[in-house]
């Protein structure tokens, strides 16, 4: 049975992680909230039932932390999570995340990162700043938010890796919702290296770059005009719409799965709540 959390152990400073991975996660939150705390309400959004959960037998574990953005900020939400799940084969996998989320009243993209842990020598990693408008009706906004932004470059640095493959994704709607620019990838070392090449890889090559695409998004936050309002109506039409789908794809029949409904359903209700869904 895992253990929960030792006494004066914080849910965000991920238990279950390899070195690498941990000290990515926390290097990340911690330039993004640093960057963004005068933007931010100080006091969490969730309670202390979801900040820290598990299912009946301790064998699936997860995290939640959110901060919602200041009334008179663009932010919306900052939200890290992490998830520790036990699969059939009697190993376990690691999912992280980290995601900010704007109001309507500016159209800069959302930050989205995900590293999955499948196992010691394969990952799965998503780093993205999500288009908040159509890229063929809007080129400028192609232009100023991905063009202008050079992140092609950060791109196509990470797949000189090796071990990177593209990852295609058996969902036609989230292929849909990823930039031209986003980072898909898988990261296998099981041939050559093992673990502590993976770990070189996160270390040496995932965590620059993230770091970099983050940078590259914060300068677009601090630089980004507030929009009118018939705008708005669309931006926030078009959030709604990928939050609620988000929570559909991604947690609503995983979490109860893994954790049981009353859990999954306390879990959910928080999310829900700060996703407007």
């Amino acid at each position: 049975m895992e253990q929960p959390l030792m006494k004066g152990q914080k849910p965000m400073e991920f238990p279950h992680l390899t070195a690498a991975h941990k000290d990515l996660m926390v290097s990340l939150i911690s330039a993004l909230e640093t960057r963004l705390d005068s933007h931010l309400l100080a006091s969490s959004a969730v309670p202390p039932d979801v900040e820290f959960y598990q299912n009946d037998q301790g064998t699936s574990q997860g995290s939640l932390h959110i901060r919602r953005g200041l009334p008179s900020s663009h932010i919306d939400f900052v939200l890290a999570s992490w998830l520790h799940l036990k699969v059939p084969t009697g190993s376990a996998m690691n999912i992280t995340n980290l995601q900010a989320y704007l109001k309507s009243s500016t159209d800069v993209p959302h930050f989205q990162f995900e590293l999955v842990q499948c196992s010691p020598t394969y990952f799965i990693l998503f780093l993205d700043v999500t288009p908040r408008k159509d890229l063929v009706l809007y080129p400028n906004y192609l232009k100023t938010f991905y063009e202008e932004a050079q992140l092609e470059t950060l791109r196509q640095r990470l797949e000189q890796v090796p071990e990177t493959k593209p990852y295609l994704s058996s969902s036609l709607y989230f292929r849909g919702v990823v930039s031209p620019t986003g980072i898909l990838v898988s990261i296998k070392c099981e041939e050559v290296g093992g673990t502590d090449r993976c770990e070189e890889i996160i270390r040496e090559h995932v965590s620059p770059i993230a770091h970099d695409v983050m940078v590259i998004w914060l300068e677009k936050y601090f630089s980004g005009a507030t929009v009118g309002v018939t705008e708005r109506a669309e931006l926030e039409k078009r959030d709604l719409l990928v939050k609620t789908r988000a929570i559909e794809m991604d947690l609503s029949s995983s979490l109860p799965l893994q954790f049981g409904q009353e859990v999954a359903n306390r879990v959910l209700d928080v999310i829900k709540g700060v996703f407007g869904a």
